[in-house]
């Protein structure tokens, strides 16, 4: 990647939210992504976002997330309508592990407003969370997930998730995206190469299932093992995704 593409695409603004080293962001662009797009014929062309893994602050911490195998990651979104739907990310699901639960992910909005679509393996159900900056948004086991940027300003997110799996972006390049699309000016609208759609479940702004995420920032959990151990091992964990479950569909 150059470095004016990676000015263009919100390098610069990071910087001021960002107090660690900052390595090569890998780039997505618009040909990685034109089979999750509605429109894939779409004439467009160029980059989309960028996406900086493994971050910390200091050496103290990046042992700790190593030995805790734990990644720390920050992904910038510039506004950007792509032949009419919202720039997104391409999507994907996490995979089992040992003892049969997905792996989970939280996210943080560091800037701008984004929007998670999730959505459950089986179709179960499909959720819309929205999120603004200190807000933050959990991956339940067992779901795919897609962040779109809604707005007009640039949306930085950050993720802390295990090291221990490699994303899964088959199923949704299978079915052309997520089983909905957001569009400017329409909304959301399904995706028809899904059979059955279940309703689209909106979820409160900033939802969390529990208290121990509140209002601290995400890197400030880098530390505390016991706050961090349901990303590796969500199975210690059903009253968790029992309460978000059920709060979701309030």
């Amino acid at each position: 990647m150059d470095r004016m593409a990676g000015s263009d695409l919100g390098a610069d603004m990071l910087r001021d939210l960002w107090e660690g080293i900052l390595p090569p962001p890998e780039t997505r662009y618009l040909e990685d992504m034109r089979a999750v797009l509605a429109d894939s014929e779409c004439p467009q062309s160029g980059p989309l976002y960028l996406m900086y893994r493994d971050l910390f602050k200091n050496e103290r911490d990046h042992f700790w997330l190593r030995a805790q195998k734990l990644r720390y990651d920050i992904t910038v979104i510039p506004p950007k309508i792509i032949c009419g739907e919202y720039v997104k990310t391409k999507g994907h699901f996490h995979p089992l592990n040992q003892m049969g639960f997905g792996y989970p992910e939280i996210y943080e909005v560091l800037a701008g407003e984004g929007h998670f679509l999730l959505q459950r393996g089986d179709l179960g159900d499909i959720r819309l969370f929205t999120a603004e900056k200190g807000e933050k948004v959990i991956i339940p086991p067992g779901y795919g997930h897609v962040s779109i940027n809604p707005s007009n300003s640039t949306l930085v997110m950050a993720n802390l998730v295990s090291t221990e799996f490699s994303s899964e972006y088959g199923a949704f390049e299978a079915y052309a995206g997520a089983a909905y699309y957001e569009m400017a000016g329409s909304g959301f609208i399904t995706n028809p190469r899904y059979r059955e759609v279940p309703p689209l479940i909106r979820v409160p702004p900033g939802y969390v299932p529990d208290a121990i995420f509140s209002r601290a920032p995400l890197y400030d959990l880098i530390g505390d093992a016991t706050a961090l151990l349901f990303l590796n091992h969500p199975e210690k964990f059903p009253f968790l995704w029992a309460a978000e479950r059920e709060e979701t569909r309030r």
